[in-house]
């Protein structure tokens, strides 16, 4: 069961576009029709699917830039009413780009480009792995999920002591393979626990994440660069060197 997710500003669009994917492919799972490309950006992060169908001109972010965002292994397929991104969309590896209004024939057309694309990862086990993505969406749909517990401390080594560090004080968070590394002011500290889990806990007001593997601290946040290459930055106060951002999270400093 493949899945997919749809990216339209227009609901009548959108649904006219679902509507045309379950006739041409009835195994076709649509696990979220997103409003806007912040939006499709943050459930193709969580949600992973096989196949992204995306319009290009969507408020918050473009679906260009979501797909430059995309991490995973979702593979887009562009539909517009503009030809005029065709170069640029096949420049972010997308499958196929539609042109509205959609005929049936093109986008049968598009459909077989996908299943050829899909099916070496569709017959190396992914089926199972896409099985529990949709049961896990299922629940969180029928079970709103409970908001964790705040974090107020941080209990972390350094050396031989245990330190019991107050959230307020960090710096940021950055994970590698085994352990979380815990930048305060007074120093760094270690600790096993994943961003992922940290990310539940701590307060979204006050920490941001820039990267699937860092968590700041916005009252630390002295400001941003761009290099040369348009990769961006954030330099944190009291700290030497930088830290990068990736790109499914540049839209959060939009404003800066």
């Amino acid at each position: 069961m493949p899945t997919a997710l749809i990216a339209d500003d227009e609901p009548h669009l959108a649904n006219h576009l679902k509507e045309q994917l379950l006739a041409l492919w009835p195994e076709l799972h649509i696990v979220h029709m997103a409003a806007n490309g912040t939006e499709a950006a943050s459930a193709i992060a969580q949600l992973n699917p096989d196949i992204a169908f995306l319009d290009i001109q969507m408020p918050g972010l473009t679906g260009l830039e979501v797909a430059q965002g995309i991490e995973g292994n979702t593979r887009v397929v562009f539909v517009t009413a503009y030809d005029a991104y065709a170069v640029q969309a096949f420049d972010e590896a997308a499958i196929d780009y539609l042109l509205k209004p959609l005929r049936r024939e093109r986008l049968a057309q598009a459909l077989e480009r996908v299943k050829t694309a899909l099916a070496p990862a569709l017959d190396n086990g992914s089926l199972a792995q896409t099985m529990q993505r949709l049961l896990q969406a299922q629940l969180t749909q029928a079970v709103p999920p409970q908001p964790a517990p705040r974090l107020h401390y941080i209990r972390a080594s350094q050396g031989a002591m245990t330190h019991q560090v107050p959230v307020a004080d960090v710096l940021y968070f950055q994970s590698d393979e085994k352990y979380t590394v815990v930048r305060a002011r007074d120093g760094e500290h270690l600790i096993r626990t994943p961003i992922a889990e940290l990310a539940a806990q701590l307060d979204p007001e006050r920490f941001m994440q820039i990267h699937r593997s860092t968590l700041v601290n916005q009252d630390y946040v002295e400001g941003v660069r761009r290099d040369d290459n348009s990769r961006m930055f954030v330099r944190m106060r009291g700290v030497d060197g930088e830290l990068a951002v990736s790109r499914a999270y540049v839209h959060l400093f939009r404003a800066m």
